[in-house]
């Protein structure tokens, strides 16, 4: 049992890794979310995929600063906020129950004030600032 619940989250950790990627590349999809999900399921499928992600550029450039709460910028809220409403959105609209609507929508609430009062916002500056210490810290 233990070895099929490892396979299925390393499935996911790099399901979500490489949407991850896809989102460094593509400026409409967020690729954070999807790392921070990647280190969950890596962490709880193995400790050796787990060293093995905490060692990527991808890790150190976006989960840290997302865990160490050391914030996003404005553009980067915004982006990741338009997407989850699309895909919500896309959920209200196509599903008949209507508990399940109004549960959607109150995420989808509760997501915005998460983001507009919990993380902190940074400027672009910052942001270069604080990836360029993480890049040397990891050295």
């Amino acid at each position: 049992m233990k070895n099929i619940k490892s396979f299925i989250f390393v499935v996911l950790g790099f399901i979500s890794f490489g949407i991850g990627v896809a989102g460094v590349v593509l400026p409409v999809l967020p690729g954070g979310p999807f790392f921070l999900f990647a280190a969950f399921c890596f962490g709880k499928s193995s400790k050796r995929v787990e060293n093995w992600f905490k060692g990527t550029s991808f890790y150190k450039e976006y989960v840290v600063r997302l865990r160490e709460n050391k914030g996003m910028t404005r553009k980067e809220k915004i982006r990741i906020n338009l997407i989850a409403d699309a895909f919500i959105l896309f959920s209200v609209l196509y599903i008949d129950i209507i508990l399940v609507k109004v549960m959607m929508i109150v995420l989808c609430l509760i997501k915005h004030y998460y983001f507009i009062k919990k993380i902190k916002t940074i400027t672009p500056e910052e942001a270069r600032i604080i990836r360029a210490s993480l890049r040397q810290a990891a050295k």
